[in-house]
């Protein structure tokens, strides 16, 4: 009788784990996406991380926390993929910003950018006024600020910074002492100050007063109309356009760039959705003559669109279509039926 007591056990304790493993799945994918600059090498890295940690469950007495032991795992998997020479940047990183009747240029590899990330996909469910800093830790500008930082400094400022753990976690996470982890910090920090732009903060969360501004960015898109469109942009608004390097920084280049080469926008479609801790739309261009029947409207973009002081400050168009199976978003419009 002891053997199906001891497989029953066995089974109880598998489920226990296998539910520990879910409760922490969103977490683990901001950690990941933070580290790596891309919702799609987050979440590999997150099931590499599940089955590196179920082919290593029986090593697993629980002396220390399942939620400790998984991080342990997901660091060491992003070191892994962190070690190509090239790092994720935005175009504004790269050098300076072009004028509308600029040459657009070759496109660059996927793994050159920084890409965007669901909200759903990285942020805990609660009141928006409590994920401030959730948020403002998966903004564009600072998960490329974070791909400068070699791999371990990275992680320690994720976890002490972001993630509030203490420095004798990250230490015993790590493998390394206290003062380790606070000397890299401090070289973080450092780090970070010397290559974040200083644009201020974004307003993440869309409160109700911002919705007009979004509505009248919908309309004025939708129906485009040009100068209701920029009149909505700051003055020192960023216009990017990934996987091409050139971004724009005035609403008159914008405004060139829409009327000019970018003109294949006109007649586009947008649905809400968001990323990055803020609002975005999947943007849809008019369907081309290839189109299957009844197919009006095909992906294009992901605009992640960025607020300060009533104005938009971003608009960070990801110019890839697999994009929208990732967040959930049709891939067409149809005519309705």
């Amino acid at each position: 009788m002891a053997a199906p007591t001891t497989a029953s056990s066995t089974e109880s304790r598998q489920e226990e784990l296998q539910r520990g493993f879910e409760q922490y799945r969103r977490e683990l994918t901001g950690y990941c996406y933070r580290m790596l600059g891309s919702g799609f090498e987050a979440e590999d890295a997150v099931q590499e991380t599940l089955v590196r940690a179920w082919r290593a469950i029986d090593g697993f007495e629980g002396r220390s926390a399942l939620r400790s032991w998984l991080y342990r795992i997901a660091t060491n998997v992003c070191v892994d993929m962190t070690r190509a020479p090239q790092r994720r940047a935005r175009p504004m990183d790269l050098g300076p910003s072009s004028t509308a009747d600029a040459t657009l240029g070759p496109a660059l590899p996927e793994h050159a950018w920084v890409q965007p990330i669901d909200d759903r996909k990285v942020l805990p469910d609660g009141d928006p006024a409590d994920l401030v800093a959730e948020r403002e830790s998966i903004r564009l500008a600072f998960v490329s600020a974070l791909q400068h930082l070699p791999a371990k400094q990275r992680a320690a400022l994720i976890l002490r910074d972001v993630l509030r753990w203490q420095a004798s976690e990250v230490a015993e996470l790590l493998e390394t002492t206290t003062a380790s982890v606070n000397s890299a910090l401090q070289r973080a920090r450092a780090t970070l100050d010397s290559v974040q732009r200083d644009g201020g903060s974004t307003t993440a969360a869309v409160e109700p007063e911002q919705q007009e501004l979004l509505a009248r960015y919908v309309d004025a898109f939708e129906s485009y109309d040009i100068a209701a469109l920029v009149a909505l942009l700051r003055d020192d608004v960023e216009f990017s356009m990934p996987p091409y390097d050139l971004w724009l920084h005035t609403p008159a280049d914008v405004a060139g760039w829409l009327t000019g080469t970018g003109i294949g926008c006109k007649g586009s479609r947008l649905i809400a959705t968001s990323a990055n801790g803020g609002p975005a739309f999947a943007s849809y261009r008019p369907a081309g003559p290839d189109a299957p029947e009844g197919v009006t409207h095909q992906p294009f973009a992901l605009q992640v669109i960025e607020v300060r002081d009533g104005r938009i400050s971003g608009w960070h168009n990801f110019l890839y279509p697999e994009l929208f199976a990732a967040f959930g978003l049709p891939t067409e419009l149809r005519q309705p039926t």
